[in-house]
């Protein structure tokens, strides 16, 4: 290795990177970045990636690292990704605001975001490449700290210079939020649904009643002068509220708009668009109407309340890694109701769980006319899962064993349908079948919501299981990772015409 180490920081010294060979040592030559009187260049060496630098000045100072023939090889650190924030700009997170397409691509592993940039580089669409909520956090053991470092260099190893960004994803506790703006993300994704009141459906027409009566009289009063049976003209739609329409919107979403206009005072209002501001009101038991979302997107711009998208609860089911379950002809009515709502208030609507809906992807794309926010995240997880039944099948059947065991305790995390019993015995298929297991729904459910507890299982002596295996493997498979990576979401973002 100091062999070799020391002749590729004389390569990087004299400018002959390109014609550098070692057989320990990987060249990312999509890196290489001059400035600040520094090179740098990102390579693989035996003890993982690094930054290898040649200079003087500040930039090179300020870079931690072991000294070689005249140079450093740099970790990639949480020091040293802060100190690449500072000169190469492009390496830092930003903000997109709501005239391009953003796509949460939600790296769970800190791994797929070179495949992603690959993917997306020459689109009309800009890739949140940082995007974990708290709940995925806890899972996979990682740190938000974590997931930024991972995602900025990715950026300077692909030379990636349109710009991407890092979304607290589903946020709704302060310190959570503290956390993650302190820590420089540039989009926050507010999870209002401890504040929506998911009741409501079931009640009686006397209970909503009574439960409306106990609702403050002034609420009442400014809902009802600003909505009730009024009509708003909305693209080519005009939305007539009526008293129950109203009565029902006002006590589901009524607190949940409070909430947001809190949290926007607080912490959204004094960063100057800094920040791309979602609101989440997903997560409810029935699908937000459109009555329902103009009423909430109204209250927000009277309120001074700016957002840059909005995540309605669309019909049917939008469950993970799998296509959508529902009608699609009333879905294609509801979403451009829902679009043209966006449209008029000025912000993207955004589709949470939207990987691997192909089959609405083009009524997304024509609806919202090329501007909207989509969120993935297992997907890019299934595609390392698919590397691993290509390359390693001893390894893919332990894990897949182990997600048949443990299925149940993932359910408490994650809503699916899936049968297990659909899913193909084991035993039954060949070691060169296992791919096959990922095109079949029920197979790509269970591994996916069992990524958390696959990730940390540990045995009696307290190693992992099959978590060291695992980085190994997609370490070595790097390039058929990123393959089907371009593969699998490019798929997504041709069928919504980006």
């Amino acid at each position: 290795m100091t062999t070799a180490a020391a002749s590729l920081i004389q390569a990087l010294s004299t400018n002959n990177i390109d014609s550098f060979t070692a057989p320990d040592i990987r060249v990312y030559p999509a890196s290489l970045y001059e400035g600040d009187g520094v090179k740098l260049l990102m390579v693989r060496t035996a003890e993982g990636r690094r930054l290898a630098a040649v200079g003087s000045g500040e930039f090179y100072d300020s870079l931690q690292g072991d000294n070689v023939d005249g140079g450093k090889l740099c970790p990639l650190t949480h020091e040293n990704r802060l100190v690449l924030n500072r000169f190469v700009p492009y390496t830092k997170p930003q903000a997109f605001g709501t005239q391009i397409a953003t796509m949460g691509l939600g790296d769970r592993l800190g791994l797929a975001s070179p495949g992603h940039i690959q993917t997306v580089r020459g689109h009309n669409i800009r890739p949140i490449l940082a995007q974990q909520s708290i709940r995925e956090l806890n899972l996979t053991g990682r740190t938000y700290e974590d997931v930024l470092d991972a995602a900025c260099f990715a950026a300077f190893q692909e030379g990636y210079k349109d710009g991407f960004g890092a979304d607290g994803d589903h946020l709704k506790k302060h310190e959570d939020i503290e956390y993650a703006l302190r820590l420089g993300f540039t989009m926050l994704t507010l999870d209002c649904s401890e504040y929506i009141d998911n009741t409501i459906g079931g009640l009686s027409a006397a209970e909503i009643e009574q439960k409306y009566a106990e609702v403050p009289a002034d609420v009442r009063s400014r809902y009802e002068s600003r909505y009730l049976e009024k009509s708003v003209a909305v693209g080519g739609t005009t939305l007539t509220i009526s008293r129950d329409e109203l009565v029902r919107d006002v006590l589901i979403y009524a607190s949940s708009i409070d909430f947001m206009e809190s949290i926007y005072r607080k912490y959204i209002a004094e960063l100057n668009g800094a920040v791309d501001f979602e609101i989440s009101i997903d997560e409810t038991a029935t699908p937000t109407s459109p009555e329902a979302h103009y009423i909430v997107a109204n209250e927000l711009k009277e309120r001074g309340v700016t957002i840059f998208s909005m995540a309605p609860r669309f019909c049917g089911e939008f469950q993970k890694g799998i296509d959508y379950i529902g009608d699609i002809a009333q879905f294609e009515k509801e979403l451009a109701e829902h679009a043209a709502i966006a449209d008029h208030f000025g912000y993207k609507l955004s589709i949470h769980s939207g990987s691997d809906k192909f089959s609405v992807f083009p009524l997304i794309g024509k609806y919202t006319q090329g501007r909207f926010h989509l969120k993935t995240a297992g997907t890019n997880w299934l595609e390392a899962v698919r590397v691993v039944a290509k390359t390693n099948a001893s390894l893919y059947r332990r894990m897949h064993q182990y997600a048949l065991d443990h299925f149940e305790e993932a359910t408490a995390y994650y809503h699916v349908t899936t049968d297990l019993s659909k899913i193909a015995p084991l035993d039954s298929v060949s070691d060169a079948d296992l791919p096959n297991y990922m095109n079949e729904d029920n197979a790509r459910q269970l591994l996916h919501i069992t990524y958390g507890l696959l990730l940390q299982a540990k045995d009696e002596n307290g190693n992992k299981v099959f978590a060291d295996e695992f980085f190994s493997l997609l370490a070595e498979q790097e390039d058929v990772y990123a393959e089907g990576l371009r593969r699998h979401i490019g798929k997504h973002l041709e069928l919504l015409g980006k």
